[in-house]
């Protein structure tokens, strides 16, 4: 299953700047809002400019950092009202994609469906909880697209791709990791039986346990990484 649109930077020198600075966002190293210019992190990862360039214009296309004309880079802000209305769209989408799904009594699931189905239903749970963010991104990602409407599915991936830099908090948590394979399995098992209004009941369930998780997670943890700063 391919989880994302690649990147230009996944080899080389430039591989490895992109992952240094992701991971520095994703331990709150650098926090939102941060400022920082291209000469920054070539110095703190003992590179020249050219490939720290092509590495922060790859995060900024995954929405994790926004480039400032004259002056240097940021770490893209929270903006939980936004975040707010992006959940809210989320599911208005995916659950308008379960019911033309569930309107298809008569025809098998899309293939793409049963890959969900072994991964999240039959598979055992992947053994590092930080590795399952993508698998969740994709199987939301694939409700959408296997309603068959491809401007659904744009709109989707757009909206996901804007949360995803508070999103993958809600698997650093055990819990919240086992609650996402019972609740996707819940999901799964409703489509399969083409039953609406349990997977859309479900479905909506999920996505707001799910915001709530991210909004306590990213704000506690937000508090810890500026105390630690101040010391």
């Amino acid at each position: 299953m391919s989880l994302f649109r690649g990147t230009p930077v996944q080899e080389g020198i430039a591989g490895r700047v992109y992952q240094h600075v992701k991971q520095a966002i994703f331990d709150f190293e650098l926090l939102p809002g941060d400022r920082f210019s291209e000469s920054d992190i070539a110095s703190r990862v003992g590179v020249s400019r050219t490939p720290v360039r092509q590495a922060l214009y790859a995060l900024e296309q995954e929405g994790y950092l926004d480039v400032q004309p004259r002056s240097g880079w940021q770490v893209k802000p929270v903006d939980f009202d936004a975040l707010e209305a992006f959940y809210d769209l989320r599911v208005v989408l995916e659950t308008e994609a379960v019911r033309r799904i569930c309107q298809r009594p008569d025809a098998p699931l899309p293939a793409s469906l049963d890959e969900l189905v072994r991964f999240w239903m039959d598979s055992p749970p992947l053994a590092d909880s930080r590795d399952v963010a993508p698998w969740d991104e994709a199987f939301h990602m694939t409700l959408v697209s296997a309603a068959g409407n491809p401007q659904m599915a744009r709109v989707h991936r757009d909206v996901t791709e804007k949360i995803r830099i508070v999103r993958r908090l809600d698997f650093t948590m055990a819990p919240r990791v086992a609650a996402t394979y019972a609740e996707h399995s819940a999901i799964l098992l409703a489509l399969i039986h083409r039953d609406v209004k349990e997977a859309c009941d479900r479905l909506t369930a999920h996505i707001a346990q799910s915001q709530k998780e991210v909004r306590n997670i990213t704000l506690h943890m937000l508090q810890q990484a500026r105390q630690e700063k101040c010391r």
